[in-house]
């Protein structure tokens, strides 16, 4: 676990422009089941997240068309509300950071840290505006 002093900005960094922070399995199952999208960030400490998936979550949810909602769980710290959110990204091995999108609680686009490593941002915020255009 790290220390939340530690990952405080990094939460902040989506919480400031509007993800709601999960950290209970409560409120990770009643983001994802609600009807309508639900865009989740699995967010963590590593450079890829900083440089690559926050960045791409930002410049995602300034699309015309968005989710319902917008979320945010983080790996190593908020232990239990992961693991409930990647539940929901079943058959996809864990990864973090990663990002799904949820319509009425079926995941309907995945992005996996293995495409989130080494991509420019806004690469990465295309692909998911491509996914918010088609699912939102």
């Amino acid at each position: 676990m790290y220390p939340p002093e530690l990952v405080a900005p990094m939460k902040e960094e989506l919480t400031s422009v509007g993800f709601k922070d999960l950290i209970t399995p409560d409120q990770v199952d009643e983001a994802i089941t609600a009807q309508g999208t639900t865009f989740v960030v699995i967010n963590s400490v590593c450079g890829c997240a900083a440089a690559n998936a926050r960045p791409a979550a930002k410049i995602a949810i300034t699309n015309d068309k968005k989710p319902d909602r917008i979320a945010t769980v983080f790996a190593g710290v908020d232990g239990e509300a992961v693991a409930q959110a990647r539940k929901y990204t079943l058959p996809y091995p864990p990864s973090s950071p990663s990002m799904a999108l949820f319509k009425d609680g079926k995941l309907v686009h995945f992005i996996e840290r293995h495409h989130i490593e080494g991509r420019p941002a806004e690469m990465i915020a295309e692909n998911l505006t491509e996914a918010f255009n088609e699912y939102c």
